[in-house]
């Protein structure tokens, strides 16, 4: 400013001498400008990469994971319901403003189609009296033509009853002994709870996660006051008398050479705090490549998640485990273990969501819909997610086939893209800085490579771990009405029964229904003979008197 007012000298060569300086002047601000605006940008990238990492963080503790996802459902599906309604009240309403008058029609809502009620539900039959006279004329001479049904659901609440189970005694006259039958035998030595009871209260214990407070409240308001220290103790006998089944189920899991494992946490009291142990699950379910074997699943209760605990789970077994990249799976990897080593097999859905958080497509869409600064979309994820996408198309369409099908596809579709993931892969690591989060994702598939390929040798190995993580989705679902374990025992009673639930729902058996029946045979049932009470061996009998 000082030279823009200041009189210009008349001498040529400090005229000179001021351009230049005015020049290197106008350098340095333009380089100050320049430096400026990078470091702005410098900032704008850290400030996106720690909302990144901050929005990770958060998806992990609190985001949508699958139980999450699982409420996010149950919420619009009971927002349907009210909407459903609603609907049907306005109908009403419609219906009744269009009777009082002639010159309006009430607007006809397509209401939602009913499938028939199943066939296997008793009918009662109530005939309304027919007139005994024509209602036009008054003649007497009337002719059925035919009649129409109308169905109506319902239900009768539950009932209760108490069984006496009478044993008579008799003397004998000739030598004054006294004979008597033998007592029934009870699953629950000295029990008054018959087998359905018992079934019924493990399964809304651990099946629709009712804890057993819940339950007695209900039971009182059905005029059947038990405490809860009496319900308690039953389900510990039950679990007790159950632990020869699951025992069975614990060595077929163990007897197959592919399973699947995952963990989850679970509260439990300890010492008046709450404090994190474990639920460990390995699944066994050979049904995408066509296996014949029946699918299981197997829970094991820790105190903590120590690597020992899947050791000693498996300290017997050799196989494939598909499985995360915990550190605890690593010692089983080992080639000198014993009986031999644990061939890893990665999880694709776990890879692909670590890009998946980067290229959050959804996310970004509804945040500039909304008017908001979107977050920033990487095109490296994104790519990575198509790449990893095509991978999923290729196994949609052999699901179900046999492994040589299955090991056929791949060889030809599969490892051709393999190949290319893993070429571009190291390609983006070499441009990336070593801690950004793009390059922790593409180490993540790198650093496992042959865990990863391992599908493309071995027909039976699926694609991700999901087998695992559906059997642990009733632990997240049950967490929030029953809060925490009471202990640890608790925690290895849970695991049992889980273990038998879960089996029998992958089987499309009725836990409730097995569980009744295993409860009312297991006291006298041949030990020899227990494999027949497996879920996929039971068949219930035809004439069983629910106790």
């Amino acid at each position: 400013m000082e030279a823009a007012i200041s009189p210009l000298p008349d001498d040529v060569e400090a005229l000179k001498a001021l351009v230049v300086a005015m020049a290197r002047k106008a350098d340095e601000a333009e380089a100050r400008l320049a430096n400026a605006m990078a470091h702005q940008s410098a900032i704008e990238a850290l400030i996106a990469h720690l909302k990144l990492q901050i929005a990770k963080l958060k998806r992990e503790q609190y985001g949508p994971s699958a139980e999450r996802s699982r409420r996010l459902l149950d919420q619009m599906e009971l927002q349907l319901e009210e909407l459903e309604a609603d609907a049907a009240e306005d109908d009403l309403i419609a219906e009744g403003a269009a009777a009082k008058t002639a010159t309006v029609t009430a607007f006809e809502r397509k209401r939602p189609t009913r499938k028939p009620f199943p066939e296997h539900l008793p009918r009662e039959r109530v005939v309304v009296p027919a007139p005994c006279s024509c209602p036009a004329c008054g003649g007497d001479r009337l002719s059925k033509l035919g009649e129409d049904v109308t169905e109506t659901l319902e239900v009768i609440p539950r009932s209760w009853k108490v069984i006496q189970t009478v044993r008579e005694k008799f003397s004998c006259r000739d030598c004054e002994k006294i004979a008597q039958a033998p007592a029934p035998f009870h699953v629950v030595p000295r029990g008054w709870a018959g087998p359905s009871f018992l079934a019924m209260l493990l399964f809304e214990k651990y099946g629709q996660h009712q804890p057993l407070n819940r339950q007695a409240e209900r039971f009182a308001r059905e005029g059947v006051p038990l405490s809860l220290s009496t319900l308690a103790d039953q389900v510990g006998a039950a679990a007790h008398a159950l632990m020869p089944i699951y025992k069975l189920i614990e060595a077929h899991v163990l007897a197959a050479t592919r399973i699947h494992g995952d963990d989850t946490t679970v509260p439990v009291m300890a010492k008046g705090k709450t404090d994190t142990a474990r639920l460990w699950v390995y699944v066994r379910d050979d049904r995408p490549f066509a296996g014949t074997d029946p699918p299981a699943a197997l829970f094991h209760y820790s105190r903590d998640r120590r690597g020992e605990h899947p050791q000693a789970h498996l300290a017997a077994w050799s196989g494939i485990l598909q499985a995360d990249a915990y550190s605890g799976y690593n010692d089983l990897y080992r080639g000198d273990r014993a009986p031999g080593p644990v061939l890893e097999a990665g999880c694709f859905a776990h890879a692909r969501r670590k890009f998946f958080e980067l290229a959050d497509v959804l996310s970004s869409a509804r945040k500039k819909s909304r008017g908001q600064r979107s977050s920033m979309i990487y095109p490296i994820a994104l790519e990575a997610v198509q790449r990893l996408d095509a991978l999923f198309d290729i196994e949609r369409g052999i699901n179900g086939k046999s492994p040589a099908e299955r090991l056929a596809v791949r060889q030809e579709l599969s490892a051709p893209l393999m190949a290319e993931l893993h070429t571009w892969l190291t390609a983006q690591v070499a441009k990336l800085s070593r801690g950004h989060d793009l390059t922790k994702a593409c180490f993540y598939m790198l650093k496992r490579w042959d865990a990863f390929t391992r599908f493309l040798d071995d027909g039976r190995i699926c694609l991700t771990n999901n087998a695992a993580e559906r059997a642990l989705r009733c632990i997240p679902l049950g967490r929030k009405a029953w809060l925490f374990c009471g202990s640890d025992r608790g925690g290895q009673r849970a695991a049992i029964i889980y273990t038998l639930i879960q089996t029998a729902k992958l089987g499309d058996v009725d836990p409730q229904a097995w569980l009744a029946d295993v409860l009312a045979r297991i006291a006298d049932h041949p030990a020899t003979r227990l494999d027949e009470l497996l879920p996929w061996n039971w068949a219930p009998r035809p004439n069983a008197i629910a106790a």
